[in-house]
């Protein structure tokens, strides 16, 4: 069981998005799983934007281009 104060432009976003038959709980649902998604989509290009700027990573990257030769040629 939750239990949700809103504010009243809450209440007219909830309204639209329950006017199709959808009950309260299921709206509820489904925007706790989005918001689920989009934390972890933002962790994942938070990680993916550390590791693009890690010295570290950069360096294999660059060794491993050495020694593949020239990529293009694929």
């Amino acid at each position: 069981m939750l239990t949700v104060e809103i504010d009243s432009d809450t209440e007219r976003i909830l309204s639209n998005l329950t006017s199709d038959g959808r009950s309260t709980a299921d709206v509820i649902r489904e925007a706790i799983h989005i918001a689920g998604r989009l934390r972890w989509m933002e962790q994942a290009r938070a990680d993916a934007e550390r590791l693009a700027n890690d010295p570290d990573d950069l360096a294999e990257i660059r060794a491993i281009q050495r020694a593949l030769g020239d990529t293009n040629a694929w």
